[in-house]
């Protein structure tokens, strides 16, 4: 977008962005698929501190390159200005797509659940609720930015208590043993088997957002300085309460009956925790937490496509603006995709399908860390990525033992993203002939 005199963001909604975005979906819902395909506690939280340090070594490559390129699109700007504009294209489709669209329609469905749990009955049905979050979201954000702003603020800033109470209220109700997993497998054959690679694709979905300030990089005040901080800060956040809340799912829930909870693991740990109406009203809390996740999404997803319009001709529609507010185009294409997903697609198949494809780009995202410094060794970094080469080699390490695995354990899944990237492509050349004519 055009140079702001005055960007409406600060370090505290740009860090607040990143906790938003990765407190969602994930950390009240995956623990209990983690803990049926590996059947070992100690496993599932290696699986979780493991996710974190790579979100962590990956938002120090990230940091990096939006402290030196800051502009809206994220992967976009990113890879199209680093390898070539086709892969930004590309990334910037995959994003609409399964970064954003994906998302927003899985943290939908987990909140049309746990409303439900929190009135104790199936009084609304999940969709319907899903459907009216997805569209205030979208209302709220693409009319007022300023207004939008403070709201997404607010709720993360509860979602981030919320979670802090839990853990100190689970504290009590722990029991060691469980934690152990003494009736499990060896840890070390867990930690080793293909399923603990796989599942580590539910884990990068549920850190999925660590990079979510480098997408309104152009928005941010001082953006050398603070998206660093920002990027860095909320990611070790983030961590350190998802290794405290897993904790306690996994020491107050019996083994059996968190690994049937499915999606709805929250309810079921907070029940054990609190009682049956300590369970309600937490799940009433974790639906107002899935709000903030909904409209972090939201805000952040369109200015990808906001920048592809400015781009291409042929989409320079969803660059277009409201006095005030976000690309308001962008943000109710983005929202048709995600109610369209909201009615096709499981939650289990939505969070494969966003963790597997978005490791790939995010692991060329920190590969161009080397080659930026290469190709342009002149060029203005305000932040040099902490531990590089070591923690860029890290993550992506991890990442291409997630995706090699997941090529063999969920070839459907393979099948999907693949073909999400090849219509990428087929637009990209769609898009690109338009700028020739």
């Amino acid at each position: 977008m055009p140079s702001d005199p005055h960007p409406p963001f600060g370090l505290r909604t740009a860090t607040l962005l990143v906790i938003a975005t990765m407190i969602g979906t994930g950390v009240f819902t995956t623990t209990g698929f983690l803990l049926r395909d590996l059947g070992s506690q100690p496993a599932v939280l290696m699986a979780w501190l493991l996710g974190g340090l790579a979100a962590a070594c990956g938002s120090l490559a990230y940091a990096e390159l939006v402290a030196a390129l800051p502009h809206n699109g994220g992967e976009y700007q990113l890879l199209g200005r680093i390898y070539h504009p086709a892969l930004g294209f590309i990334a910037g489709f995959v994003s609409l797509v399964v970064g954003f669209a994906a998302p927003i329609a899985a943290s939908a469905i987990a909140f049309g659940e746990y409303l439900n749990l929190a009135l104790g009955s199936e009084r609304i049905p999940p969709l319907v609720s899903a459907t009216a979050l997805v569209i205030g979201a979208s209302a709220l954000h693409s009319i007022r930015l300023s207004t939008g702003s403070r709201v997404q603020d607010l709720f993360t800033l509860l979602k981030a208590l919320l979670i802090l109470i839990f853990i100190l209220g689970g504290i009590f109700v722990v029991t060691p043993e469980h934690l152990l997993g003494d009736e499990g497998p060896p840890v070390l054959d867990a930690l080793f088997s293909p399923a603990f690679a796989v599942g580590l694709i539910y884990i990068s979905y549920a850190y999925a957002g660590w990079n979510a300030a480098a997408y309104v990089a152009g928005e941010v005040r001082d953006p050398g300085r603070r998206l660093p901080i920002a990027l860095i800060l909320g990611t070790l956040t983030v961590t350190l309460l998802y290794l405290g809340v897993n904790a306690v799912f996994l020491g107050a829930v019996p083994t059996e009956e968190l690994a049937a909870a499915n999606e709805r693991v929250g309810h079921v740990a907070a029940s054990h925790v609190f009682g049956a109406s300590g369970g309600r009203l937490l799940s009433s809390l974790i639906a107002l937490g899935l709000i903030s996740t909904v409209g972090a999404l939201v805000m952040t997803g369109p200015r990808i496509y906001e920048a592809m319009g400015r781009d291409y001709p042929a989409m320079r529609l969803l660059a277009r603006r409201v006095k005030g507010g976000g690309p308001l185009i962008a943000i109710w294409f983005q929202t048709g995709l995600a109610q369209l997903m909201l009615i096709t697609a499981s939650f289990e198949a939505l969070i494969s399908y966003a963790g597997f494809t978005l490791s790939v780009f995010a692991a060329l995202t920190v590969a161009g860390v080397f080659v930026l410094r290469v190709r342009e060794p002149e060029l203005i970094r305000p932040y040099r990525t902490w531990g590089h080469p070591v923690t860029s080699l890290a993550f992506i390490t991890l990442m291409v033992w997630m995706v090699l695995h997941a090529i063999q354990e969920r070839p459907l899944v393979v099948v999907v993203g693949a073909a999400t990237v090849g219509v990428g492509w087929l637009a990209y050349r769609l898009a690109r002939r338009s700028n020739l004519t």
